[in-house]
């Protein structure tokens, strides 16, 4: 009697439950902002069905609890076959399972359809971030390929293509789309599988290494919305996020006018070294002649670093997205990044620090090694490299050889929101999720002192 009960009240339970979320609970589908409304048909339908299956089966179960529980002076009755009943549960499954299915099959036929009118651009996935392709005024993406793959050339296009020469370029994990207008993704990966969601948009699909995969939707609804990877991707699965602003059509036209197209990409000058040595005097007095670093100075060691960061970073002082509030040795930094005067005073600069000897800095943190590894190779490792030396792929910085105590003060920033968290600073973003590997500075201090052992 008391399990019949439990499966009632499950089942109950249950039932309040789904209506709670239906009516307002956190749990239950976002708002629709792309005209997919056929999806969230398909999905009631398939919720009303398996919901009319699991009450109908756990409510004949509970029955049959109370109606054969044991009883003294009855016995069961051995009944090997009913046919009737089981042409009653074929047929009762078999209509079930129609309604399930059917409703999707149509669906998939819209899905694979795309409209002629849709406006194509891709979607470039990699670990563990988004950057996105807009066909330039000729209409057409040119070709690409991981072959071509560099640090000036992330996407892969092809040089020799014409095609691709006018392609916009988004080198970050924001993209924008206008309002009312059929938009057809094109999707690449350049190393493990991973899938573009927008929950809003109700419509996902898997980027396969080696293939172009692809998706279409109507976003309807302007507004800024979450990009998802659902798909396990690795140990970064969880902060590989971005974003699509739906907005107008002038807005958005405006906004893509704005990005460089490929070609652009490929005609950046070569640095002046000259130049950044001379642009480098107002550094030296806090990094070194050499980019050898001043603790006493809050000026962390320069040398061995690579220039594409050393770029990205001056760029963030001089617009804000680094130096703010709380960051007091970053906010120092803000006047000395104001000193360069633009994109390509800090080229100069940048590939002046490149040129350095990279003699590794003098140890002066200490803490338990053994515990730094396993952090270190588990949650670190992924992204700046077994050595430590980083990569410009995952877009991760050398930490072997450089300051131990800037280390420590950058993660226990990342940790306390005080760096990270301005919303241009895309990888920063990762980052603070990340530095909850490491519980309290005792743990970062571990991890300084195993990076100390990899130089």
């Amino acid at each position: 009697m008391a399990l019949a009960v439990v499966v009632v009240l499950l089942v109950v339970g249950s039932l309040v439950f789904h209506f709670m979320q239906l009516y307002g609970g956190p749990w239950y589908f976002t708002e629709l902002a792309a005209d997919w409304g056929t999806i969230d048909f398909t999905i009631n339908v398939t919720f009303w069905v398996t919901g009319f299956v699991f009450v109908a089966v756990n409510l004949f179960m509970a029955w049959c609890i109370y109606k054969f529980r044991h009883r003294d002076g009855q016995k069961a009755a051995y009944e090997p076959e009913n046919h009737k009943l089981e042409i009653g549960l074929t047929i009762f499954t078999t209509v079930g399972v129609i309604a399930m299915l059917a409703p999707g099959l149509f669906v998939w036929a819209q899905f694979v359809t795309v409209p002629e009118e849709a406006h194509q651009y891709e979607v470039l996935g990699s670990q563990w971030q988004w950057q996105f392709r807009y066909p330039g005024e000729d209409g057409v993406l040119g070709a690409a390929d991981v072959a071509n793959v560099t640090p000036g050339n992330p996407f892969g296009i092809n040089p020799e293509d014409p095609n691709g020469q006018d392609d916009v370029v988004v080198n970050e994990p924001n993209m924008r789309l206008p309002v009312n207008q059929p938009a057809h993704a094109l999707l690449r990966s350049h190393d493990v599988l991973h899938n573009y969601t927008v929950t809003q948009f109700r419509v996902k699909m898997d980027l396969v290494p080696g293939l172009v995969s692809y998706l279409w939707f109507d976003p309807t609804v302007e507004g800024t919305y979450d990009i998802l990877c659902e798909e396990l991707c690795g140990i970064g699965h969880f902060v590989m996020r971005g974003s699509v602003t739906v907005q107008s059509q002038e807005e958005f036209d405006a906004w893509l006018d704005a990005q460089p197209t490929f070609a652009e990409t490929q005609t950046v000058s070569e640095p002046n070294i000259a130049a950044g040595q001379a642009a480098y005097a107002i550094c030296a007095s806090c990094h070194g002649a050499q980019g050898e670093g001043n603790q006493a100075l809050n000026g962390p060691k320069l040398a061995g670093q690579e220039a594409w960061y050393t770029e990205r970073q001056l760029k963030y002082f001089k617009t804000g997205v680094r130096g703010g509030e709380g960051d007091t040795n970053g906010a120092a930094m803000v006047p000395m990044a104001m000193t360069l005067a633009d994109d390509a005073a800090i080229r100069n600069v940048a590939a002046y620090i490149e040129s350095f000897p990279d003699t590794p800095a003098e140890p002066t943190v200490t803490g338990d090694i053994d515990n730094g590894r396993n952090i270190y190779q588990n949650n670190c490792a992924a992204c700046h490299l077994d050595d430590g030396n980083g990569t410009w792929y995952t877009d991760a910085p050398g930490l072997a050889g450089m300051s131990d105590w800037y280390f420590v003060t950058q993660i226990s920033n990342f940790g306390a929101g005080i760096r990270g968290l301005h919303p241009n600073d895309h990888y920063g973003e990762q980052m603070v999720s990340m530095a909850t590997a490491m519980s309290d500075l005792s743990e970062i201090e571990d991890v300084a002192a195993y990076i100390n052992t990899l130089r």
